[in-house]
């Protein structure tokens, strides 16, 4: 699921801020509202431009489209009342249930249109109009060889949508209980202009919620039931209050105090926290990596740099650090994402001793001695960028400490700064090393594999690999998911071996929930909130 936030740890600003106390907790208060916490402040609400999770959670609450993902990885109609597909897997036809925008206006089958031919155009510059590969014309209007309007989606009167695609894609469901797939309201994104989805009232919602009182930089807002929405009998929410918290003890006291109903924890309180009720793990689907510059960094373009770094790296102090349920991982691919013929898909990943991820100081200092041999250097500075919550901080200087008495020769300078400029700045490519996060758009192997290809927005460290892109390639094109699989596991081989990417670990995150908080769904890292309820 996009460019995660790195480590959603606790609590942090309360300036100005009334919560309405969380109905059930207060005698008080009629209103059902949760008081939640994000980790992060909101990057955009234009599901065209958006990549990372603070914006996808509030996606998946104020908007909806042909499907809505479980918790499960499954999914459910939401929009979509029936479907039918060709014998050939190419064409599907989606029936429309009659819904209407938050203004009363109905949504149509032409607002996904509208919406599709958005995201692919290239001056709407997405960053993940990539994920369209394979619906008819895609790959031609984003390299602007064909014009946005001969996309293979069509609406066929008001509620019949038809999609046409160039092959095959096992995992279409799965993208359509993506948010980049909703439908946008097009009388809402003209009339706003540049301004759509940078604050609240920019916007059109048909989601389960509304959100009220985001300016585009603040750290609260609200997302307050829909009274248009199809289904709102079956929202038993008023309202989700939100606060950005960075620091975890600040957010346990709010908790403790009644002001906020649930909490992510850091490892010591993670440790601490264990036995008290309501404390809860929920699987992320999300692998912490490295992302290495080799567009603007000669030395790390330099794959003895590379393997030198990644080695020198002790990843399991630094879980011991970050504590909690973290996990070393030797993949891009987390485990137990994906399984293929019973088995977790990354067994297939080739695990021979070319993959430089275990901690190994002699190999770590052969390979610096001979990449700085190869480039006439006999020293070595870089920075490495990450964010600014408290266990970022921690993880970050844990590296450095590694990597610096590993590796006297290069000397690491941490840079921790807050979720959207870190992220501005790995998309202007603004960095040596940058510590990223990536959670499972959906369960496939490619959600993470495709991020790495030559031309994919996502792959900011600019690794380049013919054989990996032609890997990634076929396993789009062949018939079989054996060969598929197959092909997916090789490619991954390719990346860990030439250290295009330095794999850390995967997390799962420890919250504390009121236990009158019933029918939460986390889908990794993302909270949809329309089946919430307070006993």
């Amino acid at each position: 699921m996009k460019k995660a936030k790195f480590f959603a740890a606790g609590s942090v600003v309360l300036a100005a801020l009334a919560l309405t106390a969380c109905g059930g907790n207060s005698s008080t208060s009629s209103k059902k509202e949760l008081n939640w916490e994000e980790s992060a402040e909101i990057p955009t609400m234009d599901l065209s431009k958006a990549t990372d999770s603070a914006s996808f959670t509030q996606l998946i609450n104020t908007m909806e489209g042909l499907y809505r993902a479980k918790s499960d990885g499954s999914q459910e109609k939401a929009l979509a009342t029936s479907e039918t597909v060709s014998k050939d897997g190419k064409t599907y036809t989606f029936t429309l249930r009659k819904s209407k925008w938050n203004d009363g206006t109905p949504v149509t089958a032409k607002d996904f249109v509208y919406s599709w031919r958005r995201t692919v155009d290239p001056k709407t510059a997405s960053q993940y109009a990539y994920l369209f590969e394979g619906i008819k014309n895609a790959m031609d209007i984003q390299n602007g060889k064909k014009k946005p309007e001969t996309l293979g989606i069509k609406a066929v009167g008001n509620y019949k949508l038809v999609v046409t695609l160039d092959r095959r894609i096992s995992y279409f469901n799965n993208l359509m209980a993506f948010a980049s797939f909703f439908p946008q309201q097009e009388k809402a994104v003209k009339k706003y202009g540049s301004k759509y989805g940078t604050a609240s009232k920019y916007m059109a919602y048909n989601g389960p919620y509304v959100m009220t009182g985001w300016t585009g930089s603040n750290l609260s807002w609200k997302l307050k039931k829909n009274q248009n929405y199809w289904d709102k009998k079956n929202v038993k929410l008023d309202a989700v209050n939100y606060s950005v918290q960075k620091t975890p003890s600040t957010a346990y006291n709010l908790y403790q105090s009644n002001k906020l109903d649930a909490v992510s924890l850091d490892a010591e309180q993670s440790k601490q926290l264990k036995s008290v009720k309501g404390y809860t793990l929920y699987p992320r689907g999300t692998t912490f990596y490295i992302q290495f510059n080799q567009a603007k960094n000669k030395y790390l373009k330099n794959a003895n740099i590379r393997k030198a770094l990644s080695l020198a790296v002790n990843r399991k102090n630094l879980i011991k650090v970050l504590g909690g349920s973290n996990t070393v991982s030797k993949t891009l691919t987390p485990a137990k994402l994906t399984k293929y013929n019973g088995e977790d898909y990354i067994n297939l990943v080739s695990k021979s001793d070319e993959v430089y991820i275990d901690y190994n100081k002699a190999e770590a200092q052969k390979y610096l001695k001979k990449g700085m041999k190869e480039l006439g250097i006999s020293k070595l500075n870089l920075k490495l960028l990450s964010d600014d919550t408290d266990g970022a901080k921690k993880s970050t200087e844990a590296m450095q400490s590694s990597i610096q008495e590993t590796l006297p020769q290069v000397t690491i300078t941490t840079q921790n700064l807050p979720f959207k400029t870190r992220l501005a700045r790995t998309d202007a490519g603004n960095f040596d090393m940058v510590v990223t996060a990536w959670g499972a758009d959906f369960n496939d192997p490619i959600s993470f594999l495709e991020l790495m290809t030559t031309t994919n927005s996502q792959n900011g460290g600019k690794w380049s690999n013919s054989q990996y892109d032609n890997l990634i390639k076929a396993s789009k094109t062949t018939g079989s998911d054996k060969e598929r699989f197959n092909d997916l596991a090789k490619a991954e081989g390719v990346l860990l071996k030439d250290v295009g990417v330095s794999p850390l670990y995967s997390s799962t995150s420890a919250w504390i929930v009121r236990p009158n908080i019933k029918n939460l769904i986390n889908l990794r890292d993302h909270w949809d909130f329309k089946y919430a309820s307070i006993n």
